[in-house]
Protein backbone atom coordinates (compact mmCIF):
# COMPACT_ATOMS: atom_id res chain seq x y z
CA UNK A 1 0.00 0.00 0.00
CA UNK A 2 3.02 2.64 1.17
CA UNK A 3 4.09 1.48 -2.24
CA UNK A 4 1.46 2.20 -4.55
CA UNK A 5 0.82 5.50 -2.60
CA UNK A 6 4.81 6.54 -3.14
CA UNK A 7 4.38 5.60 -7.07
CA UNK A 8 1.09 7.38 -7.44
CA UNK A 9 3.20 10.44 -5.82
CA UNK A 10 6.14 10.43 -7.71
CA UNK A 11 4.00 10.40 -11.12
CA UNK A 12 2.27 13.09 -9.97
CA UNK A 13 5.00 15.08 -9.43
CA UNK A 14 6.58 13.92 -12.76
CA UNK A 15 3.42 15.11 -14.50
CA UNK A 16 3.60 18.30 -13.13
CA UNK A 17 7.15 19.36 -13.76
CA UNK A 18 6.96 17.91 -17.56
CA UNK A 19 3.58 19.94 -17.96
CA UNK A 20 5.43 23.53 -16.27
CA UNK A 21 8.60 22.62 -18.65
CA UNK A 22 6.29 22.14 -21.88
CA UNK A 23 4.40 25.31 -20.90
CA UNK A 24 6.79 27.43 -21.27
CA UNK A 25 8.22 26.16 -24.13
CA UNK A 26 5.05 26.87 -26.12
CA UNK A 27 4.54 30.08 -23.95
CA UNK A 28 7.22 32.59 -25.60
CA UNK A 29 6.26 36.26 -23.42
CA UNK A 30 8.99 37.14 -22.40
CA UNK A 31 12.69 35.91 -20.00
CA UNK A 32 11.07 33.18 -17.63
CA UNK A 33 13.93 34.03 -14.91
CA UNK A 34 11.63 37.68 -14.55
CA UNK A 35 8.45 36.79 -12.41
CA UNK A 36 5.48 38.90 -13.98
CA UNK A 37 2.50 40.63 -12.05
CA UNK A 38 0.33 37.65 -13.17
CA UNK A 39 2.99 35.27 -12.04
CA UNK A 40 2.12 36.75 -8.62
CA UNK A 41 -1.31 37.20 -8.73
CA UNK A 42 -1.90 33.71 -10.32
CA UNK A 43 0.14 31.67 -7.75
CA UNK A 44 -0.79 34.06 -4.83
CA UNK A 45 -4.86 33.37 -5.26
CA UNK A 46 -5.45 30.39 -2.60
CA UNK A 47 -5.99 27.09 -4.52
CA UNK A 48 -9.05 26.26 -6.03
CA UNK A 49 -10.21 23.04 -5.83
CA UNK A 50 -10.28 21.59 -9.03
CA UNK A 51 -11.98 17.82 -8.14
CA UNK A 52 -10.72 14.87 -10.63
CA UNK A 53 -8.39 15.80 -12.95
CA UNK A 54 -10.91 16.34 -16.34
CA UNK A 55 -10.58 18.22 -18.99
CA UNK A 56 -12.71 21.45 -19.15
CA UNK A 57 -13.83 22.46 -22.85
CA UNK A 58 -13.65 26.13 -22.35
CA UNK A 59 -14.65 27.25 -25.80
CA UNK A 60 -17.22 29.76 -26.05
CA UNK A 61 -18.23 33.31 -25.50
CA UNK A 62 -17.30 35.30 -22.43
CA UNK A 63 -18.99 38.30 -21.08
CA UNK A 64 -17.68 40.42 -18.45
CA UNK A 65 -16.10 43.83 -17.22
CA UNK A 66 -12.81 44.86 -17.29
CA UNK A 67 -11.13 47.96 -14.95
CA UNK A 68 -7.22 49.33 -13.92
CA UNK A 69 -6.03 47.14 -10.96
CA UNK A 70 -4.68 50.42 -9.87
CA UNK A 71 -7.71 52.00 -10.45
CA UNK A 72 -6.58 54.59 -13.28
CA UNK A 73 -3.87 53.84 -15.89
CA UNK A 74 -0.61 55.38 -13.95
CA UNK A 75 1.40 55.09 -17.05
CA UNK A 76 2.54 57.85 -19.16
CA UNK A 77 3.45 55.31 -22.71
CA UNK A 78 -0.02 55.45 -23.74
CA UNK A 79 -2.16 57.68 -21.75
CA UNK A 80 -5.20 57.28 -24.63
CA UNK A 81 -6.12 54.63 -21.79
CA UNK A 82 -8.34 57.29 -20.07
CA UNK A 83 -11.09 55.35 -18.93
CA UNK A 84 -11.48 53.19 -15.95
CA UNK A 85 -13.39 50.62 -16.64
CA UNK A 86 -15.75 49.04 -19.11
CA UNK A 87 -17.25 46.07 -20.84
CA UNK A 88 -15.43 42.80 -22.59
CA UNK A 89 -16.61 40.26 -24.72
CA UNK A 90 -14.11 37.19 -24.67
CA UNK A 91 -14.12 34.21 -27.60
CA UNK A 92 -11.98 31.19 -26.85
CA UNK A 93 -11.37 27.77 -29.37
CA UNK A 94 -9.73 25.22 -27.80
CA UNK A 95 -7.67 21.83 -29.45
CA UNK A 96 -6.12 19.40 -27.64
CA UNK A 97 -2.21 18.84 -28.10
CA UNK A 98 0.18 16.07 -28.06
CA UNK A 99 1.61 17.19 -24.65
CA UNK A 100 -1.01 15.76 -21.61
CA UNK A 101 -3.02 18.42 -19.92
CA UNK A 102 -1.90 20.95 -21.93
CA UNK A 103 -4.47 22.80 -24.83
CA UNK A 104 -3.81 25.10 -27.60
CA UNK A 105 -6.26 27.93 -27.42
CA UNK A 106 -6.99 30.84 -30.05
CA UNK A 107 -9.12 33.83 -29.82
CA UNK A 108 -10.16 37.53 -29.47
CA UNK A 109 -10.95 39.74 -26.25
CA UNK A 110 -12.84 42.55 -27.60
CA UNK A 111 -12.37 45.78 -25.15
CA UNK A 112 -15.24 48.23 -25.31
CA UNK A 113 -14.93 51.62 -23.84
CA UNK A 114 -10.74 51.59 -23.78
CA UNK A 115 -10.06 55.34 -25.63
CA UNK A 116 -11.07 58.56 -25.14
CA UNK A 117 -9.09 60.53 -27.54
CA UNK A 118 -8.86 62.25 -30.79
CA UNK A 119 -9.31 59.46 -33.20
CA UNK A 120 -13.03 58.85 -32.11
CA UNK A 121 -12.07 54.88 -31.38
CA UNK A 122 -13.99 53.40 -28.26
CA UNK A 123 -13.35 49.70 -28.62
CA UNK A 124 -10.99 47.40 -29.61
CA UNK A 125 -10.39 43.92 -30.56
CA UNK A 126 -7.22 42.09 -29.83
CA UNK A 127 -6.69 38.58 -31.06
CA UNK A 128 -4.66 36.27 -28.74
CA UNK A 129 -3.10 32.68 -28.76
CA UNK A 130 -1.68 30.36 -25.46
CA UNK A 131 -2.47 27.54 -23.44
CA UNK A 132 -5.20 26.22 -21.16
CA UNK A 133 -2.48 23.57 -18.50
CA UNK A 134 -6.32 22.90 -17.50
CA UNK A 135 -4.72 19.86 -14.44
CA UNK A 136 -4.29 23.67 -12.58
CA UNK A 137 -7.11 25.15 -14.62
CA UNK A 138 -4.56 28.05 -15.64
CA UNK A 139 -5.21 30.31 -18.70
CA UNK A 140 -2.14 31.99 -20.36
CA UNK A 141 -2.45 33.70 -23.38
CA UNK A 142 -0.58 36.36 -25.63
CA UNK A 143 -1.42 38.98 -28.21
CA UNK A 144 -1.86 37.23 -31.51
CA UNK A 145 -0.44 39.92 -34.52
CA UNK A 146 -1.56 37.51 -37.25
CA UNK A 147 1.89 37.46 -38.85
CA UNK A 148 3.14 33.83 -37.88
CA UNK A 149 0.13 31.60 -39.29
CA UNK A 150 -3.32 31.64 -40.10
CA UNK A 151 -5.81 31.32 -37.69
CA UNK A 152 -8.39 29.28 -39.43
CA UNK A 153 -9.48 27.42 -36.50
CA UNK A 154 -10.31 30.77 -34.39
CA UNK A 155 -12.18 32.07 -37.68
CA UNK A 156 -14.11 29.65 -38.20
CA UNK A 157 -15.80 29.89 -34.53
CA UNK A 158 -16.28 33.14 -34.35
CA UNK A 159 -18.16 32.98 -38.05
CA UNK A 160 -20.53 30.36 -36.92
CA UNK A 161 -21.27 32.16 -33.45
CA UNK A 162 -24.15 34.54 -33.76
CA UNK A 163 -23.61 35.87 -30.57
CA UNK A 164 -20.36 37.29 -31.92
CA UNK A 165 -21.74 38.15 -35.28
CA UNK A 166 -24.57 39.66 -34.99
CA UNK A 167 -23.49 41.88 -31.75
CA UNK A 168 -20.99 43.28 -35.06
CA UNK A 169 -23.59 43.26 -37.35
CA UNK A 170 -26.04 45.28 -35.07
CA UNK A 171 -23.42 47.96 -33.98
CA UNK A 172 -22.81 48.39 -37.28
CA UNK A 173 -25.87 49.12 -38.09
CA UNK A 174 -27.81 50.82 -34.67
CA UNK A 175 -25.40 52.04 -32.40
CA UNK A 176 -24.00 55.93 -32.51
CA UNK A 177 -21.04 55.25 -33.23
CA UNK A 178 -20.74 51.93 -35.19
CA UNK A 179 -18.02 51.93 -37.37
CA UNK A 180 -15.76 52.85 -34.22
CA UNK A 181 -17.43 50.46 -31.87
CA UNK A 182 -14.45 47.49 -32.47
CA UNK A 183 -11.57 48.48 -33.72
CA UNK A 184 -9.24 46.25 -35.56
CA UNK A 185 -6.15 47.29 -36.81
CA UNK A 186 -5.58 50.52 -38.05
CA UNK A 187 -2.25 52.46 -38.95
CA UNK A 188 -3.33 55.27 -36.98
CA UNK A 189 -5.35 53.50 -33.99
CA UNK A 190 -3.30 53.32 -30.65
CA UNK A 191 -3.89 49.49 -30.51
CA UNK A 192 -1.91 49.25 -34.01
CA UNK A 193 0.96 51.48 -32.23
CA UNK A 194 0.73 49.47 -28.65
CA UNK A 195 1.19 45.98 -30.78
CA UNK A 196 4.30 47.55 -32.23
CA UNK A 197 5.76 48.31 -29.29
CA UNK A 198 4.03 45.97 -26.17
CA UNK A 199 4.08 42.45 -25.51
CA UNK A 200 0.17 41.62 -24.42
CA UNK A 201 0.64 38.69 -21.96
CA UNK A 202 -3.10 37.92 -19.96
CA UNK A 203 -2.55 34.77 -16.77
CA UNK A 204 -5.99 33.81 -15.65
CA UNK A 205 -7.65 31.03 -13.64
CA UNK A 206 -10.63 28.89 -14.75
CA UNK A 207 -13.43 28.15 -12.71
CA UNK A 208 -17.11 26.62 -12.82
CA UNK A 209 -19.89 29.26 -12.77
CA UNK A 210 -21.81 29.46 -9.62
CA UNK A 211 -25.05 27.74 -9.25
CA UNK A 212 -26.80 31.44 -9.90
CA UNK A 213 -25.65 31.43 -13.15
CA UNK A 214 -25.40 27.99 -14.19
CA UNK A 215 -28.60 27.01 -15.91
CA UNK A 216 -29.20 24.07 -17.69
CA UNK A 217 -26.97 20.58 -18.52
CA UNK A 218 -24.29 22.56 -20.33
CA UNK A 219 -21.09 23.35 -17.89
CA UNK A 220 -20.73 27.45 -17.56
CA UNK A 221 -17.32 28.62 -16.55
CA UNK A 222 -15.74 31.87 -15.10
CA UNK A 223 -12.64 33.81 -16.05
CA UNK A 224 -10.57 35.82 -13.60
CA UNK A 225 -7.51 37.33 -14.83
CA UNK A 226 -4.74 39.51 -15.29
CA UNK A 227 -3.47 41.44 -18.27
CA UNK A 228 -0.23 43.03 -18.58
CA UNK A 229 1.79 44.56 -21.00
CA UNK A 230 5.33 45.00 -20.94
CA UNK A 231 7.38 47.08 -23.30
CA UNK A 232 9.61 45.24 -25.87
CA UNK A 233 12.48 47.24 -24.60
CA UNK A 234 11.76 45.90 -20.99
CA UNK A 235 11.31 50.01 -20.45
CA UNK A 236 8.36 49.78 -17.61
CA UNK A 237 4.42 48.54 -18.40
CA UNK A 238 2.93 50.23 -21.71
CA UNK A 239 -0.02 50.71 -19.32
CA UNK A 240 -1.35 49.61 -15.65
CA UNK A 241 -2.53 45.87 -15.90
CA UNK A 242 -5.97 45.30 -16.43
CA UNK A 243 -8.59 42.70 -14.29
CA UNK A 244 -10.62 40.68 -16.18
CA UNK A 245 -13.94 39.36 -15.20
CA UNK A 246 -15.71 37.51 -17.44
CA UNK A 247 -18.49 34.70 -17.52
CA UNK A 248 -19.20 31.99 -20.34
CA UNK A 249 -23.26 32.51 -21.90
CA UNK A 250 -25.24 30.63 -22.86
CA UNK A 251 -25.40 30.75 -26.72
CA UNK A 252 -28.16 28.36 -27.18
CA UNK A 253 -30.53 31.23 -25.17
CA UNK A 254 -28.90 34.23 -27.27
CA UNK A 255 -29.94 31.88 -30.31
CA UNK A 256 -33.55 31.31 -29.38
CA UNK A 257 -34.10 35.10 -28.05
CA UNK A 258 -32.90 35.83 -31.68
CA UNK A 259 -35.18 33.09 -33.55
CA UNK A 260 -38.18 34.67 -31.15
CA UNK A 261 -37.45 38.44 -32.68
CA UNK A 262 -38.09 37.09 -36.32
CA UNK A 263 -41.51 34.90 -34.92
CA UNK A 264 -42.15 38.51 -34.20
CA UNK A 265 -41.12 40.05 -36.95
CA UNK A 266 -43.08 37.71 -39.08
CA UNK A 267 -46.31 37.95 -36.91
CA UNK A 268 -46.11 41.72 -37.24
CA UNK A 269 -45.26 41.22 -40.69
CA UNK A 270 -48.43 38.95 -41.38
CA UNK A 271 -50.75 41.96 -39.16
CA UNK A 272 -49.27 44.73 -41.75
CA UNK A 273 -50.59 42.59 -44.49
CA UNK A 274 -54.21 42.66 -43.09
CA UNK A 275 -53.81 46.09 -42.33
CA UNK A 276 -53.24 47.02 -45.55
CA UNK A 277 -55.88 44.78 -47.32
CA UNK A 278 -58.27 46.28 -45.50
CA UNK A 279 -57.66 49.60 -45.99
CA UNK A 280 -57.52 49.07 -49.58
CA UNK A 281 -61.06 48.13 -49.28
CA UNK A 282 -61.66 51.04 -47.61
CA UNK A 283 -60.90 53.34 -50.75
CA UNK A 284 -61.23 50.75 -53.56
CA UNK A 285 -62.86 53.94 -55.49
CA UNK A 286 -60.55 56.25 -57.48
CA UNK A 287 -62.29 59.13 -55.31
CA UNK A 288 -61.03 57.13 -52.02
CA UNK A 289 -57.77 56.26 -53.70
CA UNK A 290 -57.33 60.00 -54.58
CA UNK A 291 -57.50 61.30 -50.66
CA UNK A 292 -54.81 58.96 -49.54
CA UNK A 293 -51.37 60.85 -49.40
CA UNK A 294 -48.48 58.73 -51.71
CA UNK A 295 -45.77 59.97 -49.33
CA UNK A 296 -47.07 58.14 -46.99
CA UNK A 297 -47.24 55.17 -48.57
CA UNK A 298 -44.19 55.27 -50.30
CA UNK A 299 -42.19 55.79 -46.77
CA UNK A 300 -43.70 53.08 -45.25
CA UNK A 301 -42.70 50.60 -48.39
CA UNK A 302 -39.21 52.76 -48.09
CA UNK A 303 -38.77 51.32 -44.06
CA UNK A 304 -39.95 47.91 -44.90
CA UNK A 305 -37.70 47.64 -47.78
CA UNK A 306 -34.76 48.59 -45.81
CA UNK A 307 -36.29 46.54 -42.72
CA UNK A 308 -36.31 43.79 -45.76
CA UNK A 309 -32.35 44.42 -46.24
CA UNK A 310 -31.19 43.88 -43.15
CA UNK A 311 -32.54 40.79 -42.07
CA UNK A 312 -31.65 39.57 -45.11
CA UNK A 313 -27.77 40.61 -44.53
CA UNK A 314 -28.22 39.11 -41.17
CA UNK A 315 -29.41 35.83 -41.94
CA UNK A 316 -26.54 35.85 -44.60
CA UNK A 317 -23.74 37.02 -42.38
CA UNK A 318 -25.09 34.24 -39.44
CA UNK A 319 -25.65 30.99 -41.07
CA UNK A 320 -27.05 29.16 -38.41
CA UNK A 321 -29.80 31.55 -38.29
CA UNK A 322 -30.08 31.94 -42.03
CA UNK A 323 -33.84 30.19 -41.99
CA UNK A 324 -35.45 32.27 -39.00
CA UNK A 325 -33.81 36.10 -40.54
CA UNK A 326 -34.98 34.56 -44.18
CA UNK A 327 -38.30 33.90 -42.98
CA UNK A 328 -38.63 37.73 -41.64
CA UNK A 329 -37.26 39.14 -44.17
CA UNK A 330 -39.61 37.37 -47.07
CA UNK A 331 -42.75 38.86 -45.22
CA UNK A 332 -41.18 41.99 -45.11
CA UNK A 333 -40.50 41.71 -49.15
CA UNK A 334 -44.37 40.77 -49.55
CA UNK A 335 -45.07 43.82 -47.92
CA UNK A 336 -43.44 46.17 -49.84
CA UNK A 337 -43.33 44.65 -52.92
CA UNK A 338 -46.54 43.18 -53.32
CA UNK A 339 -49.36 44.41 -51.11
CA UNK A 340 -47.57 48.83 -50.72
CA UNK A 341 -46.56 48.83 -54.54
CA UNK A 342 -49.95 47.43 -55.38
CA UNK A 343 -51.26 50.29 -53.27
CA UNK A 344 -48.89 53.04 -54.49
CA UNK A 345 -49.72 52.09 -57.97
CA UNK A 346 -53.37 52.71 -57.60
CA UNK A 347 -52.89 56.03 -55.90
CA UNK A 348 -50.88 56.77 -58.69
CA UNK A 349 -53.84 56.02 -60.92
CA UNK A 350 -56.12 57.98 -59.17
CA UNK A 351 -54.58 60.77 -58.90
CA UNK A 352 -53.86 61.32 -62.68
CA UNK A 353 -57.36 60.09 -64.18
CA UNK A 354 -56.75 61.91 -67.54
CA UNK A 355 -54.23 59.78 -68.54
CA UNK A 356 -55.86 56.44 -67.59
CA UNK A 357 -57.31 56.10 -71.02
CA UNK A 358 -54.00 57.51 -73.20
CA UNK A 359 -52.54 54.38 -74.19
CA UNK A 360 -49.96 51.12 -72.56
CA UNK A 361 -47.19 53.88 -73.99
CA UNK A 362 -48.41 56.58 -71.48
CA UNK A 363 -49.01 53.90 -68.71
CA UNK A 364 -45.47 52.53 -69.49
CA UNK A 365 -43.81 55.78 -68.90
CA UNK A 366 -45.82 56.28 -66.02
CA UNK A 367 -45.10 53.22 -64.02
CA UNK A 368 -41.11 53.62 -65.23
CA UNK A 369 -41.32 57.17 -63.51
CA UNK A 370 -42.89 55.88 -60.61
CA UNK A 371 -40.65 53.01 -59.98
CA UNK A 372 -37.46 54.69 -61.14
CA UNK A 373 -38.20 57.60 -58.41
CA UNK A 374 -38.74 54.80 -55.13
CA UNK A 375 -35.89 52.92 -56.06
CA UNK A 376 -33.99 56.26 -56.56
CA UNK A 377 -34.85 57.35 -52.96
CA UNK A 378 -34.37 53.98 -51.81
CA UNK A 379 -31.01 54.06 -52.69
CA UNK A 380 -29.95 57.41 -52.00
CA UNK A 381 -31.33 56.96 -48.50
CA UNK A 382 -29.20 53.96 -47.89
CA UNK A 383 -26.24 56.14 -49.08
CA UNK A 384 -27.25 59.04 -46.60
CA UNK A 385 -28.21 56.51 -43.45
CA UNK A 386 -23.98 55.59 -44.08
CA UNK A 387 -22.69 58.75 -44.06
CA UNK A 388 -24.87 60.04 -41.63
CA UNK A 389 -24.50 56.81 -39.15
CA UNK A 390 -23.63 58.74 -36.15
CA UNK A 391 -27.19 60.53 -36.28
CA UNK A 392 -28.91 57.37 -36.90
CA UNK A 393 -31.82 57.69 -33.97
CA UNK A 394 -32.30 60.88 -35.26
CA UNK A 395 -32.46 59.63 -38.59
CA UNK A 396 -35.25 57.01 -37.53
CA UNK A 397 -37.37 59.68 -35.99
CA UNK A 398 -37.62 61.29 -38.97
CA UNK A 399 -38.62 57.81 -40.97
CA UNK A 400 -41.40 57.53 -38.14
CA UNK A 401 -43.00 61.12 -39.22
CA UNK A 402 -44.81 58.64 -42.22
CA UNK A 403 -48.60 60.05 -40.74
CA UNK A 404 -47.30 63.77 -41.13
CA UNK A 405 -47.89 63.67 -45.24
CA UNK A 406 -51.48 62.28 -44.52
CA UNK A 407 -51.79 64.82 -42.13
CA UNK A 408 -50.81 67.15 -44.56
CA UNK A 409 -53.04 66.01 -47.29
CA UNK A 410 -56.38 66.38 -45.39
CA UNK A 411 -55.42 69.82 -44.63
CA UNK A 412 -54.58 70.78 -48.31
CA UNK A 413 -57.58 68.38 -49.58
CA UNK A 414 -60.21 68.88 -47.34
CA UNK A 415 -60.14 64.92 -47.56
CA UNK A 416 -63.23 63.04 -45.50
CA UNK A 417 -62.17 59.62 -44.31
CA UNK A 418 -59.26 58.57 -46.22
CA UNK A 419 -57.61 56.22 -43.85
CA UNK A 420 -59.86 53.47 -41.72
CA UNK A 421 -59.60 54.11 -37.96
CA UNK A 422 -58.27 50.13 -37.57
CA UNK A 423 -55.57 50.97 -40.48
CA UNK A 424 -54.30 54.02 -38.45
CA UNK A 425 -53.76 52.44 -34.27
CA UNK A 426 -52.91 49.02 -36.13
CA UNK A 427 -50.14 50.32 -38.28
CA UNK A 428 -49.13 53.11 -35.44
CA UNK A 429 -48.28 49.36 -33.05
CA UNK A 430 -46.66 47.27 -35.09
CA UNK A 431 -44.70 49.64 -36.99
CA UNK A 432 -43.58 50.74 -32.83
CA UNK A 433 -42.26 46.55 -32.12
CA UNK A 434 -39.12 46.38 -33.98
CA UNK A 435 -37.68 49.92 -32.38
CA UNK A 436 -39.22 49.32 -28.86
CA UNK A 437 -37.32 46.18 -29.02
CA UNK A 438 -34.55 46.76 -30.25
CA UNK A 439 -33.78 50.15 -27.58
CA UNK A 440 -36.21 49.32 -24.98
CA UNK A 441 -35.45 45.76 -24.14
CA UNK A 442 -32.20 45.63 -22.00
CA UNK A 443 -31.71 42.51 -22.82
CA UNK A 444 -32.09 42.29 -26.82
CA UNK A 445 -30.15 40.18 -28.65
CA UNK A 446 -28.27 42.68 -31.10
CA UNK A 447 -26.72 44.11 -27.20
CA UNK A 448 -28.15 47.31 -28.15
CA UNK A 449 -27.78 49.87 -25.68
CA UNK A 450 -31.47 50.64 -23.88
CA UNK A 451 -32.64 54.00 -23.73
CA UNK A 452 -36.16 54.63 -22.14
CA UNK A 453 -35.96 58.19 -22.88
CA UNK A 454 -35.75 57.48 -26.58
CA UNK A 455 -38.70 55.05 -26.31
CA UNK A 456 -41.04 57.20 -24.35
CA UNK A 457 -40.01 60.40 -27.28
CA UNK A 458 -40.55 57.80 -30.23
CA UNK A 459 -43.99 56.90 -28.22
CA UNK A 460 -45.27 60.09 -27.90
CA UNK A 461 -43.98 61.65 -31.62
CA UNK A 462 -45.50 58.66 -33.44
CA UNK A 463 -48.66 58.52 -31.28
CA UNK A 464 -49.48 62.18 -31.46
CA UNK A 465 -49.33 61.41 -34.89
CA UNK A 466 -52.07 58.79 -34.79
CA UNK A 467 -54.08 60.90 -32.89
CA UNK A 468 -54.35 64.07 -35.08
CA UNK A 469 -55.76 61.58 -38.34
CA UNK A 470 -57.99 60.19 -35.56
CA UNK A 471 -59.12 64.06 -35.01
CA UNK A 472 -59.42 64.47 -38.12
CA UNK A 473 -61.65 61.32 -39.38
CA UNK A 474 -64.22 62.18 -36.95
CA UNK A 475 -64.42 65.55 -36.74
CA UNK A 476 -62.98 66.36 -40.07
CA UNK A 477 -59.84 67.25 -41.77
CA UNK A 478 -59.53 71.02 -40.84
CA UNK A 479 -60.90 70.97 -37.41
CA UNK A 480 -57.82 72.33 -35.38
CA UNK A 481 -57.01 74.88 -37.77
CA UNK A 482 -58.20 77.98 -37.00
CA UNK A 483 -61.10 79.30 -39.79
CA UNK A 484 -59.23 82.94 -40.51
CA UNK A 485 -56.43 81.01 -42.04
CA UNK A 486 -58.80 78.31 -43.88
CA UNK A 487 -59.32 78.96 -47.88
CA UNK A 488 -62.19 80.27 -49.17
CA UNK A 489 -64.20 76.68 -49.81
CA UNK A 490 -66.47 76.03 -52.46
CA UNK A 491 -70.38 75.96 -51.19
CA UNK A 492 -72.58 73.00 -53.06
CA UNK A 493 -75.73 74.52 -51.42
CA UNK A 494 -75.74 77.95 -52.79
CA UNK A 495 -78.93 78.85 -53.91
CA UNK A 496 -79.74 79.63 -57.79
CA UNK A 497 -80.52 82.97 -59.03
CA UNK A 498 -82.75 82.68 -62.15
CA UNK A 499 -85.56 80.35 -62.46
CA UNK A 500 -85.69 78.63 -59.18
CA UNK A 501 -89.21 77.57 -60.01
CA UNK A 502 -88.45 74.68 -62.31
CA UNK A 503 -88.49 71.56 -61.69
CA UNK A 504 -84.90 69.64 -63.11
CA UNK A 505 -83.72 65.77 -63.49
CA UNK A 506 -81.12 64.30 -61.42
CA UNK A 507 -79.22 62.55 -63.83
CA UNK A 508 -77.71 59.85 -61.32
CA UNK A 509 -80.93 58.72 -60.26
CA UNK A 510 -83.73 60.36 -62.96
CA UNK A 511 -85.86 62.04 -60.47
CA UNK A 512 -86.81 64.95 -60.40
CA UNK A 513 -85.73 67.92 -58.05
CA UNK A 514 -87.87 70.07 -56.99
CA UNK A 515 -86.13 73.27 -56.38
CA UNK A 516 -88.86 74.58 -54.42
CA UNK A 517 -88.26 72.72 -51.10
CA UNK A 518 -85.42 72.56 -48.88
CA UNK A 519 -81.92 74.20 -50.12
CA UNK A 520 -80.06 71.49 -48.40
CA UNK A 521 -82.02 68.46 -50.59
CA UNK A 522 -79.70 69.41 -53.78
CA UNK A 523 -76.77 70.52 -54.30
CA UNK A 524 -74.93 72.85 -57.53
CA UNK A 525 -71.88 72.64 -58.74
CA UNK A 526 -69.92 75.11 -59.93
CA UNK A 527 -70.60 74.24 -64.05
CA UNK A 528 -74.42 74.75 -62.66
CA UNK A 529 -75.56 71.69 -62.41
CA UNK A 530 -77.91 69.84 -60.08
CA UNK A 531 -78.20 66.79 -58.66
CA UNK A 532 -79.77 65.60 -55.10
CA UNK A 533 -77.40 65.91 -51.63
CA UNK A 534 -77.14 61.95 -51.22
CA UNK A 535 -76.94 61.51 -55.11
CA UNK A 536 -73.56 63.42 -55.91
CA UNK A 537 -72.19 62.66 -52.41
CA UNK A 538 -72.32 59.06 -52.98
CA UNK A 539 -71.12 59.87 -56.38
CA UNK A 540 -67.61 61.72 -55.47
CA UNK A 541 -67.06 58.83 -53.23
CA UNK A 542 -66.69 56.87 -56.08
CA UNK A 543 -65.32 60.06 -58.84
CA UNK A 544 -64.49 63.77 -57.84
CA UNK A 545 -65.97 64.69 -61.55
CA UNK A 546 -68.92 66.22 -62.90
CA UNK A 547 -71.51 63.62 -63.78
CA UNK A 548 -72.92 65.50 -66.88
CA UNK A 549 -69.76 67.46 -68.06
CA UNK A 550 -67.03 65.68 -66.24
CA UNK A 551 -65.16 68.56 -65.04
CA UNK A 552 -63.33 68.16 -61.85
CA UNK A 553 -65.33 68.64 -58.78
CA UNK A 554 -63.82 70.33 -55.49
CA UNK A 555 -64.02 69.24 -52.40
CA UNK A 556 -67.31 69.37 -50.26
Amino acid sequence: MKKSNLGLGFFLCLLSILVTQQANGLRPIRDTSRSSWGDQWLFGKKEVSSGPFSPWNITGTYRGTWKFQDTVNSSSKFPDFRNQNGNSVIELVTSPTKITGVHYVQGAVVFHDVFDNEHNVRGAQIKVEGVYIWPFRQLRLVANSGKNGDSGLEDDYLLSNPYHLLGIFSSQVLQESPRDRIMSKQKASPIHEMEKHCNIEIAAQISRASSTQNSGDKDYFHIEGLMESPAVDDDGDCFSPLLLNATSINVEVYYNKAVNYTLMVTFVSFLQVLLLIRQMEHSNTQSGAAKVSIVMIGQQAIMDSYLCLLHLTAGILVESLFNAFATAAFFKFVVFSIFEMRYLLAIWKATRPSNSGEGWETMRRELSFLYSRFYGILLGGILIMYELHNYMRWILLVMYSFWIPQIVANVVRDSRKPLHPYYILGMTVTRLAIPLYVFGCPKNFMRVEASKAWCIGLCAFIGFQAAVLLLQHYFGSRCFVPRKMLPEKYNYYRRLDHDVNRSRDCVICMATIDLRRRTNDCMVTPCEHLFHSGCLQRWMDIKMECPTCRRTLPPA
